[in-house]
Protein backbone atom coordinates (compact mmCIF):
# COMPACT_ATOMS: atom_id res chain seq x y z
CA UNK A 1 0.00 0.00 0.00
CA UNK A 2 2.87 2.44 0.99
CA UNK A 3 4.27 2.01 -2.51
CA UNK A 4 0.78 2.45 -4.07
CA UNK A 5 0.40 5.35 -2.43
CA UNK A 6 3.81 6.73 -3.38
CA UNK A 7 3.59 6.48 -6.91
CA UNK A 8 0.14 8.80 -6.98
CA UNK A 9 1.96 10.91 -4.98
CA UNK A 10 4.59 11.33 -7.00
CA UNK A 11 1.88 11.23 -9.70
CA UNK A 12 0.25 14.32 -8.78
CA UNK A 13 3.63 16.11 -7.97
CA UNK A 14 4.34 15.63 -11.33
CA UNK A 15 1.03 16.67 -13.17
CA UNK A 16 1.00 19.99 -10.28
CA UNK A 17 4.80 20.99 -11.88
CA UNK A 18 3.66 20.30 -15.62
CA UNK A 19 0.49 22.05 -15.26
CA UNK A 20 1.58 25.31 -13.35
CA UNK A 21 4.32 25.53 -15.72
CA UNK A 22 2.25 25.53 -18.70
CA UNK A 23 -0.40 27.65 -17.19
CA UNK A 24 2.14 30.31 -16.13
CA UNK A 25 3.74 29.25 -19.86
CA UNK A 26 -0.13 30.34 -21.61
CA UNK A 27 -0.22 33.54 -19.36
CA UNK A 28 2.56 34.87 -19.99
CA UNK A 29 2.20 34.86 -23.90
CA UNK A 30 -1.26 36.17 -23.47
CA UNK A 31 0.05 39.10 -22.05
CA UNK A 32 3.45 39.77 -24.08
CA UNK A 33 1.64 38.58 -27.47
CA UNK A 34 0.56 42.56 -28.19
CA UNK A 35 4.11 43.83 -27.06
CA UNK A 36 5.63 41.37 -29.57
CA UNK A 37 3.58 41.79 -32.07
CA UNK A 38 4.79 45.19 -32.09
CA UNK A 39 8.26 44.88 -31.69
CA UNK A 40 8.94 41.25 -32.84
CA UNK A 41 7.37 39.81 -36.38
CA UNK A 42 8.61 37.78 -38.08
CA UNK A 43 8.23 38.74 -41.67
CA UNK A 44 8.19 36.03 -43.94
CA UNK A 45 11.07 35.90 -46.78
CA UNK A 46 12.71 33.45 -49.22
CA UNK A 47 13.71 31.20 -46.70
CA UNK A 48 10.80 31.20 -44.11
CA UNK A 49 7.71 28.89 -44.18
CA UNK A 50 4.87 31.50 -42.84
CA UNK A 51 3.19 33.39 -45.38
CA UNK A 52 2.13 36.48 -42.91
CA UNK A 53 4.26 38.42 -40.62
CA UNK A 54 3.96 36.84 -37.68
CA UNK A 55 4.70 37.61 -33.51
CA UNK A 56 8.00 35.87 -32.34
CA UNK A 57 9.92 35.62 -29.34
CA UNK A 58 7.26 33.29 -27.37
CA UNK A 59 10.03 31.73 -26.18
CA UNK A 60 10.62 34.47 -23.47
CA UNK A 61 7.46 32.62 -21.81
CA UNK A 62 8.69 29.31 -22.02
CA UNK A 63 12.11 29.81 -20.56
CA UNK A 64 10.27 32.01 -17.85
CA UNK A 65 7.52 29.46 -17.06
CA UNK A 66 10.30 26.80 -16.89
CA UNK A 67 12.82 28.63 -14.85
CA UNK A 68 10.52 29.97 -12.27
CA UNK A 69 8.51 26.45 -11.48
CA UNK A 70 12.06 25.35 -10.97
CA UNK A 71 13.30 27.95 -8.91
CA UNK A 72 10.16 27.28 -6.70
CA UNK A 73 10.84 23.88 -6.22
CA UNK A 74 14.58 24.11 -5.37
CA UNK A 75 14.61 26.75 -3.61
CA UNK A 76 11.06 25.81 -1.41
CA UNK A 77 10.80 22.48 -1.41
CA UNK A 78 13.05 20.14 1.22
CA UNK A 79 16.06 18.30 0.23
CA UNK A 80 17.90 20.63 -2.40
CA UNK A 81 21.31 21.11 -0.84
CA UNK A 82 23.49 24.05 -1.05
CA UNK A 83 25.22 22.80 -4.60
CA UNK A 84 21.73 22.21 -6.57
CA UNK A 85 21.13 25.76 -5.80
CA UNK A 86 24.57 26.94 -7.53
CA UNK A 87 24.13 24.41 -9.95
CA UNK A 88 20.54 25.53 -10.80
CA UNK A 89 21.74 29.22 -10.70
CA UNK A 90 24.95 28.74 -13.45
CA UNK A 91 22.19 26.71 -15.83
CA UNK A 92 19.48 29.49 -14.98
CA UNK A 93 22.19 32.13 -15.73
CA UNK A 94 23.42 30.91 -18.84
CA UNK A 95 20.18 30.08 -20.15
CA UNK A 96 19.15 33.54 -19.62
CA UNK A 97 22.36 34.75 -21.55
CA UNK A 98 21.29 32.61 -24.26
CA UNK A 99 17.76 34.23 -24.44
CA UNK A 100 19.25 37.73 -24.37
CA UNK A 101 21.62 37.13 -27.70
CA UNK A 102 18.47 35.38 -29.38
CA UNK A 103 16.26 38.18 -28.52
CA UNK A 104 18.60 40.73 -29.72
CA UNK A 105 19.38 38.47 -32.80
CA UNK A 106 15.69 37.91 -33.57
CA UNK A 107 15.33 42.09 -33.64
CA UNK A 108 19.00 42.88 -35.21
CA UNK A 109 20.41 40.49 -36.90
CA UNK A 110 23.90 39.24 -35.75
CA UNK A 111 27.25 38.31 -37.25
CA UNK A 112 27.66 34.57 -36.84
CA UNK A 113 31.34 35.11 -34.56
CA UNK A 114 29.42 36.72 -31.63
CA UNK A 115 26.51 34.30 -31.67
CA UNK A 116 29.22 31.48 -31.88
CA UNK A 117 31.27 32.95 -28.82
CA UNK A 118 28.28 33.59 -26.72
CA UNK A 119 27.17 30.23 -27.24
CA UNK A 120 30.11 28.41 -26.35
CA UNK A 121 30.70 30.57 -22.92
CA UNK A 122 27.16 29.27 -22.09
CA UNK A 123 27.96 25.75 -23.32
CA UNK A 124 31.28 25.62 -21.68
CA UNK A 125 29.35 27.34 -18.32
CA UNK A 126 26.69 24.25 -17.89
CA UNK A 127 29.48 21.60 -18.75
CA UNK A 128 31.62 23.09 -16.26
CA UNK A 129 28.58 23.16 -14.12
CA UNK A 130 28.43 19.09 -14.66
CA UNK A 131 29.59 16.60 -11.61
CA UNK A 132 33.43 16.65 -11.91
CA UNK A 133 33.53 13.15 -11.04
CA UNK A 134 31.35 11.77 -13.70
CA UNK A 135 32.40 11.34 -17.62
CA UNK A 136 30.25 10.16 -20.17
CA UNK A 137 33.35 8.20 -21.68
CA UNK A 138 35.64 7.42 -19.20
CA UNK A 139 38.42 5.76 -21.08
CA UNK A 140 39.24 9.31 -22.25
CA UNK A 141 40.99 11.99 -20.44
CA UNK A 142 38.87 14.31 -18.44
CA UNK A 143 39.99 17.31 -20.26
CA UNK A 144 39.35 16.08 -23.42
CA UNK A 145 35.98 15.25 -22.72
CA UNK A 146 34.69 17.87 -21.35
CA UNK A 147 36.80 19.99 -24.68
CA UNK A 148 34.60 17.65 -26.51
CA UNK A 149 30.92 18.06 -24.60
CA UNK A 150 31.67 21.76 -25.23
CA UNK A 151 32.16 21.40 -28.81
CA UNK A 152 28.54 18.86 -29.25
CA UNK A 153 27.03 21.33 -26.77
CA UNK A 154 27.70 24.27 -29.00
CA UNK A 155 26.59 22.14 -32.24
CA UNK A 156 23.37 20.94 -30.06
CA UNK A 157 22.33 24.27 -29.57
CA UNK A 158 22.22 25.07 -33.02
CA UNK A 159 20.87 22.41 -34.32
CA UNK A 160 17.59 22.79 -32.12
CA UNK A 161 17.38 27.05 -33.75
CA UNK A 162 17.96 25.15 -37.27
CA UNK A 163 14.97 22.62 -36.67
CA UNK A 164 12.91 25.40 -35.14
CA UNK A 165 11.61 26.11 -39.03
CA UNK A 166 8.31 25.13 -39.19
CA UNK A 167 5.14 25.41 -36.80
CA UNK A 168 5.35 22.90 -33.80
CA UNK A 169 8.04 21.09 -34.60
CA UNK A 170 9.97 21.94 -31.58
CA UNK A 171 7.14 21.32 -29.61
CA UNK A 172 7.03 17.68 -31.64
CA UNK A 173 11.03 17.72 -30.26
CA UNK A 174 10.80 19.32 -26.89
CA UNK A 175 7.09 17.54 -25.36
CA UNK A 176 8.45 13.54 -25.73
CA UNK A 177 12.45 14.28 -25.15
CA UNK A 178 11.06 15.91 -21.88
CA UNK A 179 9.27 13.49 -20.99
CA UNK A 180 11.09 10.86 -21.16
CA UNK A 181 13.68 12.40 -19.29
CA UNK A 182 11.16 12.61 -16.44
CA UNK A 183 10.15 8.83 -17.11
CA UNK A 184 14.13 8.19 -16.92
CA UNK A 185 14.64 9.68 -13.81
CA UNK A 186 12.27 7.31 -12.07
CA UNK A 187 16.05 4.96 -13.17
CA UNK A 188 17.58 7.26 -10.89
CA UNK A 189 19.34 8.36 -14.49
CA UNK A 190 18.94 12.16 -13.49
CA UNK A 191 19.41 13.53 -10.08
CA UNK A 192 16.01 15.61 -8.62
CA UNK A 193 17.53 19.16 -10.07
CA UNK A 194 17.10 17.45 -13.75
CA UNK A 195 13.72 15.64 -13.30
CA UNK A 196 12.47 19.96 -12.18
CA UNK A 197 14.28 21.08 -14.76
CA UNK A 198 12.57 18.46 -17.82
CA UNK A 199 8.71 18.49 -15.95
CA UNK A 200 8.93 22.39 -16.20
CA UNK A 201 10.11 22.78 -19.74
CA UNK A 202 7.66 20.02 -20.64
CA UNK A 203 4.89 21.99 -18.70
CA UNK A 204 5.97 25.88 -20.46
CA UNK A 205 6.68 23.76 -24.23
CA UNK A 206 2.41 22.52 -23.86
CA UNK A 207 1.40 25.86 -22.52
CA UNK A 208 3.09 27.26 -25.60
CA UNK A 209 1.76 24.44 -28.63
CA UNK A 210 -1.54 26.34 -28.68
CA UNK A 211 0.01 29.20 -29.93
CA UNK A 212 2.38 27.63 -32.14
CA UNK A 213 -0.34 25.22 -33.91
CA UNK A 214 -0.42 25.05 -37.63
CA UNK A 215 -1.10 28.10 -38.77
CA UNK A 216 0.75 29.65 -36.10
CA UNK A 217 -0.52 32.56 -34.19
CA UNK A 218 3.30 32.71 -32.39
CA UNK A 219 6.72 31.76 -33.20
CA UNK A 220 9.87 30.89 -30.36
CA UNK A 221 11.93 33.19 -31.85
CA UNK A 222 15.80 32.70 -31.29
CA UNK A 223 15.10 33.79 -27.61
CA UNK A 224 13.73 30.31 -27.33
CA UNK A 225 14.78 27.73 -29.19
CA UNK A 226 18.68 28.96 -28.35
CA UNK A 227 17.78 28.69 -24.69
CA UNK A 228 15.58 25.62 -24.97
CA UNK A 229 18.70 24.01 -27.21
CA UNK A 230 20.88 24.82 -24.07
CA UNK A 231 18.63 23.63 -21.16
CA UNK A 232 17.89 20.37 -23.39
CA UNK A 233 21.78 19.83 -23.53
CA UNK A 234 22.73 19.68 -19.77
CA UNK A 235 19.57 17.67 -19.21
CA UNK A 236 21.08 15.07 -21.95
CA UNK A 237 24.96 15.57 -20.19
CA UNK A 238 23.34 14.57 -17.04
CA UNK A 239 22.14 11.89 -18.58
CA UNK A 240 25.19 10.45 -20.50
CA UNK A 241 27.72 11.24 -17.84
CA UNK A 242 25.93 9.18 -15.34
CA UNK A 243 26.63 6.42 -17.69
CA UNK A 244 23.43 6.25 -19.98
CA UNK A 245 25.30 7.28 -22.72
CA UNK A 246 22.80 5.17 -25.13
CA UNK A 247 19.66 6.76 -24.02
CA UNK A 248 21.34 9.97 -24.26
CA UNK A 249 22.17 9.74 -27.67
CA UNK A 250 18.26 7.96 -29.03
CA UNK A 251 16.23 11.06 -27.29
CA UNK A 252 17.48 13.72 -29.85
CA UNK A 253 18.36 11.24 -32.45
CA UNK A 254 16.25 12.73 -35.15
CA UNK A 255 17.16 16.19 -34.66
CA UNK A 256 20.72 15.11 -34.59
CA UNK A 257 19.99 12.88 -37.90
CA UNK A 258 18.88 15.63 -39.74
CA UNK A 259 20.64 18.77 -39.30
CA UNK A 260 24.00 16.62 -39.29
CA UNK A 261 23.60 14.62 -42.72
CA UNK A 262 22.50 18.25 -44.12
CA UNK A 263 25.68 19.88 -42.65
CA UNK A 264 28.02 17.57 -43.76
CA UNK A 265 25.92 17.66 -47.40
CA UNK A 266 26.28 21.59 -47.24
CA UNK A 267 29.98 21.15 -46.70
CA UNK A 268 30.74 19.15 -49.48
CA UNK A 269 28.91 20.76 -51.93
CA UNK A 270 30.85 24.19 -50.69
CA UNK A 271 28.01 26.06 -49.05
CA UNK A 272 28.32 28.47 -46.61
CA UNK A 273 27.00 26.69 -43.68
CA UNK A 274 26.02 29.85 -41.62
CA UNK A 275 23.38 31.02 -44.14
CA UNK A 276 20.30 30.34 -43.52
CA UNK A 277 18.58 28.06 -46.00
CA UNK A 278 15.52 25.53 -46.04
CA UNK A 279 17.21 22.10 -47.11
CA UNK A 280 16.55 20.16 -43.40
CA UNK A 281 14.96 17.26 -44.87
CA UNK A 282 11.59 18.17 -42.65
CA UNK A 283 11.81 21.50 -44.84
CA UNK A 284 11.93 19.59 -48.36
CA UNK A 285 9.00 16.96 -47.16
CA UNK A 286 7.12 20.55 -47.32
CA UNK A 287 7.85 21.04 -50.61
CA UNK A 288 7.01 17.88 -51.70
CA UNK A 289 3.32 17.39 -50.94
CA UNK A 290 3.88 16.75 -47.22
CA UNK A 291 1.77 19.35 -45.04
CA UNK A 292 3.00 20.83 -41.85
CA UNK A 293 0.58 18.22 -39.28
CA UNK A 294 1.35 15.27 -41.48
CA UNK A 295 5.34 16.24 -40.61
CA UNK A 296 5.45 16.90 -37.05
CA UNK A 297 2.79 14.14 -36.08
CA UNK A 298 5.24 11.88 -37.93
CA UNK A 299 8.11 13.36 -35.67
CA UNK A 300 6.47 13.24 -32.53
CA UNK A 301 5.43 9.57 -33.18
CA UNK A 302 9.18 8.43 -34.14
CA UNK A 303 10.40 10.67 -30.95
CA UNK A 304 7.91 8.51 -28.65
CA UNK A 305 9.42 5.36 -30.04
CA UNK A 306 13.17 6.56 -29.39
CA UNK A 307 11.85 7.29 -25.98
CA UNK A 308 10.28 3.82 -25.63
CA UNK A 309 13.87 2.55 -26.79
CA UNK A 310 15.66 5.03 -23.92
CA UNK A 311 13.58 3.55 -21.34
CA UNK A 312 14.59 0.04 -22.76
CA UNK A 313 17.87 0.55 -21.96
CA UNK A 314 17.82 1.50 -18.37
CA UNK A 315 14.91 -0.67 -17.88
CA UNK A 316 17.35 -3.69 -18.86
CA UNK A 317 20.62 -2.65 -18.90
CA UNK A 318 22.89 -5.13 -21.37
CA UNK A 319 24.95 -4.02 -24.20
CA UNK A 320 22.67 -6.43 -26.17
CA UNK A 321 19.79 -4.03 -25.74
CA UNK A 322 21.75 -0.59 -25.96
CA UNK A 323 22.80 -1.99 -29.40
CA UNK A 324 19.40 -3.20 -30.77
CA UNK A 325 17.65 -0.11 -29.52
CA UNK A 326 20.66 1.67 -31.43
CA UNK A 327 20.07 -0.10 -34.94
CA UNK A 328 16.11 0.23 -34.21
CA UNK A 329 16.13 3.90 -33.38
CA UNK A 330 18.56 4.33 -36.33
CA UNK A 331 16.77 2.66 -38.85
CA UNK A 332 13.53 4.41 -37.85
CA UNK A 333 15.36 7.62 -38.18
CA UNK A 334 16.70 6.84 -41.43
CA UNK A 335 13.33 5.70 -42.89
CA UNK A 336 11.98 8.76 -42.03
CA UNK A 337 14.31 11.01 -43.43
CA UNK A 338 13.83 8.92 -46.63
CA UNK A 339 10.30 9.20 -46.70
CA UNK A 340 10.54 12.97 -46.10
CA UNK A 341 13.16 13.25 -48.92
CA UNK A 342 11.31 11.53 -51.42
CA UNK A 343 7.87 13.62 -50.74
CA UNK A 344 4.08 12.19 -51.33
CA UNK A 345 2.60 11.94 -54.61
CA UNK A 346 -1.03 13.04 -52.89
Amino acid sequence: MSDAVTAWSMTLEWVAIVGIAAVLSAGMIILLRPLLARYALARPNARSSHKIPTPQGGGVAVLGATLVVTAAIVFVVPGYGRGTIVEFGWVAAASIVLAALGAFDDIHPLDALPRLAVQVLTVAVIVAALPADLQAAPLLPWWIERLALVLAGVWFVNLVNFMDGIDWMTVAEVVPVTAGLALLALYDALPPLAMAIALALLGAMIGFAPFNRPVARLFLGDVGSLPIGLLLCWLLLQLAVRGHLTAALLLPLYYVADTTIVLVRRTIRGEPITQAHRSHFYQVATERGFSVLDVVYRVFAVNTVLVALAVATLARPSLFIDIGALVIGGTLVAWLLTAFARGTTR
